[in-house]
């Protein structure tokens, strides 16, 4: 008979009691919600953007550790912002980022080639940056979208670039271990990005959502944010991609 060991302690308190949550993209949405939710779960918060003034009011909604203002696709600046970290950190969360849309055939090569490249090398530059601050059992957890599993009309070089991410993750899960590294793979959330995407269509897309999802409602940031804490504290997952999007990608 053998006995699982966790590298984390089990208590009786709350889960991420001690521990050190950096969030990349934590001003808004679901980084946001996921520091509100780490920080109730008793973990200390770092976050970090691009915007100043709206970063200064997470933190202060959150109670966050510290904050850092600077664009994570400038490898620099990431670098800068990893050193200056203290040790040892535990978790991080990368939502910055987004999808690129659009015809294929009208996209140039250099669009192509960042369409592909940019999610891959922001989540690489942050495993290699991260990898010396990390202590063992935490992860890094990344985000990505269920939306390009579909060959679409319009969708462009999504889908191959989202099929890029799961296999990634894997990989890194096995260079970075006994570091975990984790995918969330996010249908259509409700966030303040959601809104600026669709304008006068978030409505429109709510309802339709509503009656057609299995789960009868839209996915928000808290659903979102309850999977990524969860996956921080269950130190048996790693190198795995999760979806969560209401059963969006089963009905259309």
């Amino acid at each position: 008979m053998t006995t699982a060991t966790s590298a984390f302690p089990r208590t009786n308190g709350p889960q991420l009691l001690g521990q050190t949550v950096v969030i990349i993209g934590g001003s808004a949405g679901i980084g946001l919600e996921t520091g509100r939710r780490a920080r109730a779960a008793g973990a200390e918060v770092i976050l970090t953007a691009r915007n100043p003034a709206r970063l200064a009011e997470a933190a202060r909604e959150v109670g966050a550790l510290s904050t850092a203002a600077f664009d994570a696709n400038d490898s620099a600046s990431l670098e800068r912002f990893f050193d200056s970290l203290p040790d040892p950190i535990d978790h991080v969360l990368v939502t910055a980022g987004g999808p690129h849309y659009g015809p294929l055939l009208e996209m140039d090569a250099d669009e192509v080639r960042h369409a592909v490249t940019d999610h891959l090398m922001l989540e690489l530059q942050v495993a290699r940056h991260a990898r010396g601050k990390m202590r063992a059992g935490g992860t890094l957890l990344f985000m990505s979208g269920t939306g390009g599993g579909r060959i679409r009309p319009g969708l462009g070089i999504l889908a191959a670039a989202t099929a890029a991410l799961p296999p990634f993750t894997a990989a890194l899960a096995l260079e970075l271990a006994p570091v975990r590294v984790n995918l969330i793979a996010a249908g259509f959330v409700d966030t303040p990005l959601s809104a600026s995407l669709l304008g006068d269509g978030l409505e429109a897309r709510r309802e339709e959502l509503r009656a057609t999802l299995p789960i009868g409602r839209v996915v928000g940031p808290a659903d979102v944010a309850a999977l990524a804490v969860h996956i921080m504290t269950n130190t048996a997952l790693t190198g795995a991609t999760y979806d969560i999007d209401g059963g969006q990608q089963f009905v259309g």
